[in-house]
């Protein structure tokens, strides 16, 4: 009960945060338009800071997108397996999505720092700063992916997306 009161707070944190994120992206890509077709050039900053901010949204919201198991995705091989060899597709694809998260926190980390001595173009700033967005959103991912543990990931939009998480498929109508 605790873990999926922690996920859900975790994900309303995330998505909202993605949200600010894509609303900063589309009023800075407004006031590029505005101000390129009214003035006739756009600030400089415009298209650097819209990137960034799309880069950080996506990132910020991806753990959530998993748990909700909204990514793209195929679970047509983990729906029509025997108990055993399913908890095993799911042990592996969980361990193998938590590996993956940690590894790119990690690498991200680092590569953030490494790039703290050049400045933006156009923001002006470190070019760690914009790139901090991606050990944040990695490490986000890890620990949603590692909270949720090796469960059947939610499958939205199907008729036994609740059943299909509980029940195993010979026992599904």
């Amino acid at each position: 009960m605790f873990r999926d009161t922690l996920l859900s707070l975790l994900g309303r944190l995330t998505t909202a945060l993605g949200g600010v994120a894509l609303v900063v992206t589309l009023i800075d890509i407004l006031y590029g338009v505005v101000t390129r077709y009214l003035v006739g050039q756009a600030p400089i900053w415009s298209d650097e800071l819209a990137r960034y901010c799309l880069i950080a949204s996506t990132l910020l919201i991806a753990g959530n997108v998993w748990v909700r198991g909204e990514h793209m995705r195929v679970a047509l091989l983990e729906r029509h397996l025997g108990n055993t060899a399913r908890r095993l597709l799911l042990g592996y694809q969980w361990l193998l999505t938590l590996a993956l998260a940690v590894a790119l926190t990690w690498w991200s980390w680092h590569y953030a720092l490494s790039v703290g001595y050049f400045t933006s173009q156009g923001l002006g700033i470190s070019r760690t700063v914009p790139m901090l967005a991606m050990p944040l959103g990695f490490g986000l991912l890890a620990l949603q992916v590692l909270l949720y543990g090796p469960r059947a990931l939610p499958q939205p939009g199907s008729d036994e997306s609740t059943a299909s998480a509980a029940t195993p498929p010979e026992a599904r109508p």
